[in-house]
């Protein structure tokens, strides 16, 4: 068996006037992330992470942001053809462990749910997909509750 591990990160601005999506899961809060799609920072940083294992460029190479084609596009969508393109070289996810890192909302309580919609778009087991929380103790753009970032390590691997 081949295993390959990589790595993304991704970050957006929060903005009033947009929901807030993060894991595939809309999210009660006064504010939502800025993109040209949903701006699921976690998705993303997930999507970045499974293109660069499988050496396959990045998500803004494969859905570009001046494309009307994803224009508001649930990031889910991305995520399923991300697990689809990494298919055809051979690969299968075979585990994510994500942080997002965010002020407010809390985001403890939304993992479980994040978690299982991630796994069902990816056809994994639950267990396989690990999201983590974190605030940056009011520091930086985060701290100031002006943004959202998001990293991903995931393992893919190949018969």
């Amino acid at each position: 068996m081949k295993i390959r591990v990589g790595f993304g990160f991704d970050v957006h601005q929060l903005v009033e006037g947009r929901d807030l999506w993060l894991g595939g899961v809309k999210l009660h809060h006064n504010k939502g992330l800025m993109g040209h799609s949903d701006a699921d920072v976690l998705i993303h940083a997930i999507c970045d992470a499974l293109l660069g294992a499988a050496n396959m460029r990045d998500i803004g190479y494969h859905f570009p942001d001046n494309s009307s084609e994803y224009k508001n596009i649930d990031s889910k969508l991305l995520l399923k053809k991300v697990v689809e393109l990494i298919a055809i070289k051979g690969y299968r996810v075979g585990n994510i462990d994500a942080t997002v890192c965010a002020e407010r909302p809390k985001l403890n309580p939304h993992i479980p749910v994040m978690q299982q919609v991630l796994a069902e778009v990816m056809g994994v087991g639950v267990d396989d997909v690990s999201i983590k929380a974190t605030t940056t103790e009011k520091l930086g753009f985060t701290g100031r509750e002006e943004g959202i970032s998001a990293y991903a390590t995931v393992l893919i691997e190949k018969d």
